[in-house]
């Protein structure tokens, strides 16, 4: 029987023996460590942690007296889960549909501790198979006159989902500053790794023109700065002279779909904390 654990994300200013301190807090109420991780950015001076156990109580009770005691009594910031947590998503698409089939059935494979809620797309060319799925569609046309209702309409969405996730499986839209602002929830995009360099459209018939050896694809999160937010999972594949543009297109799709599934994954699984547009990820 697998028991209910909690999991702890920690980071601050970093001292002495805050490990021993957190270990003893759990020890002392007669829990079980299952699994521990840490990291400092000498640079920083910056104290990051996972630790993840079983209780010996009341599972509710323990968590917020940790996070009471991690944030007081320790000085850090502090998240903390159940990892029987199973947050929803609101998935972004456009027509491109690989992401879309891939995390939709890695999620109903039960890879990933979450459930999709919604799919919200400004096409309906993925409408008959997102209902397939069991999925609600949900069609919010944008054009350049509507743009702000359309973000409304989203939000409304989103919220009355109760989602706690946004995931842009290859959704072709740019999220506005106010948007990102209200949404207020961690947005998880994925996109080819050629950028800055092959900025614009086409980026794999530039970088066929080019000659490239290398190419891959990068998970973010979402922020104000387009397409610089905080990287989460990149992964890169070999090509050669015999590759032709339709090659580079199969293989970037492929990393786009691993990537992309690894970077929710990690989310879903608390194993990420961000920090100065930087990312520390225990895997």
């Amino acid at each position: 029987m697998k028991h209910t654990t909690i999991i702890a994300l920690l980071s601050g200013p970093d001292q002495p023996g805050l490990v021993s301190m957190v270990s003893s807090w759990i020890f002392s109420r007669g829990s079980n460590i299952h699994h521990a991780d840490q990291h400092k950015d000498t640079e920083a001076n910056i104290f990051f942690q996972r630790v993840e156990w079983r209780p010996s109580g009341d599972i509710k009770e323990e968590s917020t007296a940790f996070k009471e005691f991690a944030s007081q009594e320790l000085g850090m910031e502090v998240k903390v889960a159940l990892s029987t947590d199973l947050p929803k998503i609101a998935l972004l698409v456009s027509k491109i549909d690989h992401c879309f089939h891939d995390t939709i059935l890695r999620f109903r494979a039960g890879e990933m501790a979450g459930q999709i809620a919604c799919v919200i797309s400004n096409h309906k060319s993925l409408q008959k198979a997102a209902e397939a799925y069991g999925l609600p569609f949900i069609y919010l046309p944008i054009d350049t006159n509507n743009r702000a209702d359309s973000e409304e309409e989203q939000l409304k969405v989103i919220q009355s989902y109760g989602c706690e996730l946004v995931a842009m499986a290859r959704y072709m839209q740019i999220l506005s500053d106010d948007f990102l602002a209200r949404l207020a929830l961690p947005v998880i995009n994925i996109h080819h790794s050629f950028l800055p360099a092959f900025a614009g459209g086409k980026p794999y018939h530039q970088a066929h023109s080019r000659g490239v050896k290398l190419i891959g694809a990068t998970a973010h999160y979402a922020t104000a700065d387009l397409d610089e937010g905080p990287i989460i999972h990149q992964d890169v594949t070999r090509i050669n002279h015999r590759n032709s543009v339709e090659d580079l297109v199969r293989k970037g799709r492929d990393l786009e779909k691993s990537v992309f599934a690894q970077a929710i994954r990690l989310h879903l699984d608390n194993r990420i904390l961000v920090y100065n547009n930087k990312t520390v990820v225990f895997d």
